[in-house]
């Protein structure tokens, strides 16, 4: 995994101050291989927050809170939660070979 400590609780402490204490967060894509070089960080939220304009703000609330604690890097969110209808294969390929932060 591509990312220190400090970053990978920077992650866990924004997602959980933005969705909540009960969120989950995965490292999947590029960040997972250690032998790879760049790759922007793709993020695996779950949430049980249900309605789609909280998560919408939960997550533009967690993007600006990143940038600010990482700096400026392409952060990529995934956001599962339990009223989602559209079920795109990336979010299984994410849960699949997500990495738990």
């Amino acid at each position: 995994m591509r990312l220190n400590d400090v970053q990978r609780q920077a992650i866990v402490s924004a997602v959980k101050s933005c969705f909540g204490p009960q969120a989950n967060v995965k490292l999947f894509g590029s960040r997972t291989d250690d032998q790879a070089k760049g790759g922007d960080i793709d993020l695996l939220i779950t949430t049980d927050i249900h309605d789609v304009n909280d998560i919408v703000r939960a997550e533009m609330r967690c993007q600006v809170k990143l940038q600010q604690l990482l700096g400026e890097q392409k952060i990529d969110m995934l956001i599962d939660y339990p009223s989602r209808q559209n079920y795109p294969a990336i979010f299984s390929i994410a849960e699949r070979a997500g990495l738990p932060l």
